[in-house]
């Protein structure tokens, strides 16, 4: 699946995933499109997938330790913030704007799962191993890269979990 309307040049954020990409050694292609993918279901509508198939990167800080999480979440899903607390074994609260943009370096809506400033201790939503592919946020908000759920944890170094 080709997203239409995608763009070959890709703006400086953009451009810097697809670096990350490219030094993972996995073939994965950032492209940006003329719409908006800052939600999951713009996202979904722009690349004409299901909107469980767009892998939403969330990041949260821990109460105790202020230690910076991911949580990536399949777009159908509203992460339950009491299960990924017991499984982190710390209360969370989600990062302000202004954190996220510390942590990763990207902006809300187009956070994506790798090449964040801060390293980031990574869960992935069980429910977007369902797919055979997925698509992901790459810089910002019209920005993605599609992927399958395996390159997903192999790339993010992250642990499967229910996150809903």
């Amino acid at each position: 699946m080709k997203p239409s309307g995608e763009q070959n040049e890709l703006s400086s954020s953009a451009a810097r995933v697809q670096r990350i990409l490219d030094a993972q050694g996995i073939s994965l292609k950032v492209v940006e499109l003329p719409s908006s993918t800052r939600t999951a279901v713009e996202a979904a509508r722009a690349v004409g997938c299901e909107v469980g198939q767009i892998a939403k990167s969330l990041v949260f800080i821990s109460g105790e330790s202020q230690r910076p999480i991911l949580v990536i979440a399949s777009g159908s899903n509203r992460v339950d913030e009491e299960r990924v607390s017991r499984l982190v074994d710390e209360p969370l609260r989600m990062a302000t704007a202004d954190e996220v943009r510390e942590l990763t370096g990207f902006a809300i809506g187009g956070v994506p799962p790798v090449g964040h400033l801060t390293p980031l201790d990574t869960w992935i939503d069980a429910d977007l191993m369902r797919y055979e592919q997925i698509w992901a946020a790459a810089g910002n908000p019209r920005a993605v890269f599609r992927l399958s759920p395996n390159e997903l944890v192999s790339i993010t170094d992250g642990i499967v979990v229910q996150t809903a």
